[in-house]
């Protein structure tokens, strides 16, 4: 017998019993005020014809839908080990959340990871360590400005990544920007433009103009000049940065779900309310390599000579290549380039996008960086990443790899109380980090979390400096791919450089020395006609 046939048999039968109970003892017809919500709600699971599960197995089959909507908590409070959570593991989490806190961030007992498996990677140590770069004083900072740039930006070496109000609530953007300005280190504004939340505390701020040119838009979605210059001029932007794609969903464009494009977020973005706003996917000041680089100095002399940078998850190692060709051509070359990683993302992006389009950081990284070199580039442009960097180590491996810099998203969320819940694309966020619903929101206290982001990026600083110290370094710019070790095989241990040797400077000038990997797509007269 079916489960919907024992459920209506058990119904009659239940309701009969009770109604001839009930003639001689009557108050057994409160049991009525339990028996009926099931008898109702068995009933419209076999009338429903959306799920069938609950047609076919009413009233049972609905502790399947309350199990499957409380399983993300219960594989990460339950199931799930310190070193398996994903996208960021426990260990992280509980790293951010300690360092955000003040405390002991120390662990007993020796690591959890297994250092015989495929992948695990050290810094190697020197005999001779520098001493605790804690007593030395001032942290070092990155000088960010190009030949051409006439107000370069004294940098942290770790900043806030691209994050938007509209993904952010305003409670997080201020938080953040407090916590910058405490910590004397940077906020990038996301795509969505700069909003009254990012000048408040008058943290620094590196703005980011996406293809939706959000807060230097036309009625059309067009770029416009006149209210980029108004913007850009603000003394408290810093930097622009163009961005080209994004980690988590590159050759996409933004999302911003219809339920967080609020009035007052609609009014920042020069857009209606109300309505869900995708980005396009590419720019429409632009439209090949030549005309980007003139785009790049159009808004340096609209800005009086900021730094002008672009981010990118790179796809077609070609067009980076091509970029690099325009730059020699055109003599323009951007202050900044920021490398972001497929891993990246910290709101809503396609399924696919997420997990199968963009080059990881590293890989991306090393393309960047040797490309630039080849091209006797790399002195004038500083390179930043962005994908996952969340301890002192994932710094040092960065810098090692080729970058000047680093930029931080997910980690600086969980230091305002992101719990990796997951559900930054819903208006949902538990602790009013990533959502834009008003009783949510309130939970996030700024002063608290301002503080928690300053010690979160003052711990990080202090413990990238002490593996640099601890290499027998005296600067980070020392770092070098010799210095990271990475296990390719239980009995094979080789450096970054061995896995990834370095570019000769200027070789992909020379006809004579482009290294064979480059000969495939190496095309340098083409765009030059």
């Amino acid at each position: 017998m079916k489960v919907r046939e024992i459920f209506i048999l058990t119904s009659i039968a239940t309701v009969a019993l009770i109604s001839t109970i009930a003639f001689f003892w009557s108050p057994i017809l409160w049991l009525f005020l339990l028996v009926a919500p099931l008898v109702v709600m068995g009933v419209i699971d076999i009338l429903q014809k959306k799920h069938t599960i609950r047609r076919n197995f009413p009233l049972i089959g609905r502790f399947r839908y309350m199990l499957e909507s409380i399983r993300p908590e219960i594989m990460q409070y339950f199931v799930e080990t310190d070193t398996e959570g994903r996208p960021l593991n426990r260990i992280l989490r509980t790293l951010v959340y300690r360092r955000a806190k003040g405390r002991n961030d120390t662990e007993p007992f020796g690591t959890q990871l297994n250092i015989y498996h495929a992948g695990y990677e050290w810094l190697e140590h020197s005999m001779y360590a520098k001493n605790n770069p804690k007593d030395i004083g001032e942290f070092p900072r990155l000088i960010i400005g190009g030949k051409d740039c006439k107000q370069p930006y004294s940098s942290s070496l770790l900043n806030i990544s691209a994050m938007s109000f509209g993904s952010l609530s305003k409670n997080a953007v201020l938080a953040l920007n407090k916590g910058a300005k405490m910590g004397n280190f940077a906020h990038n504004t996301g795509e969505g433009g700069i909003s009254d939340y990012h000048l408040k505390y008058g943290g620094d701020l590196i703005w980011q103009i996406g293809t939706g040119y959000f807060g230097c838009r036309k009625d059309d979605g067009s770029f416009n000049e006149a209210t980029f210059r108004e913007n850009a001029l603000r003394p408290q932007v810093k930097m622009i940065e163009i961005k080209l794609s994004q980690g988590a969903k590159p050759g996409h464009g933004g999302i911003l779900p219809a339920i967080k494009n609020t009035e007052e977020i609609a009014r920042i973005r020069h857009i209606k309310p109300g309505v869900a706003v995708h980005s396009p996917p590419s720019h429409s000041a632009f439209s090949d390599p030549i005309q980007f680089m003139y785009f790049i100095k159009n808004l340096r002399d609209l800005s009086d000579g900021k730094p002008i940078g672009f981010k990118l998850c790179l796809g077609r190692k070609q067009e980076f290549m091509d970029f690099c060709e325009a730059m020699i051509f055109t003599g323009i070359t951007p202050d900044f380039i920021t490398v972001d990683g497929g891993e990246g993302g910290t709101g809503a992006a396609p399924v696919e996008f997420s997990n199968s389009m963009g080059m990881p950081l590293r890989e991306g990284l090393i393309f960047v960086h040797d490309t630039l070199v080849g091209f006797g580039l790399r002195k004038d442009i500083k390179v930043i990443v962005a994908g996952k960097i969340i301890s002192g180590f994932h710094m040092a491996r960065a810098i090692a790899l080729g970058a000047d810099g680093c930029n931080s998203a997910r980690a600086m969320m969980l230091s305002i109380g992101c719990i990796q819940a997951l559900q930054c694309n819903n208006n949902t966020c538990p602790v009013g980090v990533a959502t834009q619903n008003p009783s949510l929101v309130k939970g996030l206290v700024v002063e608290d979390k301002a503080s928690r982001a300053h010690k979160y990026h003052e711990a990080t600083i202090h413990s990238f400096l002490e593996l640099v110290a601890a290499a027998g370094l005296n600067s980070p710019d020392e770092l070098e791919r010799g210095h990271i070790s990475k296990r390719v095989g239980l009995y094979n241990v080789k450096t970054y450089e061995e896995i990834y040797p370095y570019m000769q400077e200027g070789a992909l000038l020379d006809i004579d020395k482009i290294p064979e990997s480059y000969k495939r797509f190496f095309h340098l007269t083409r765009i030059m006609k």
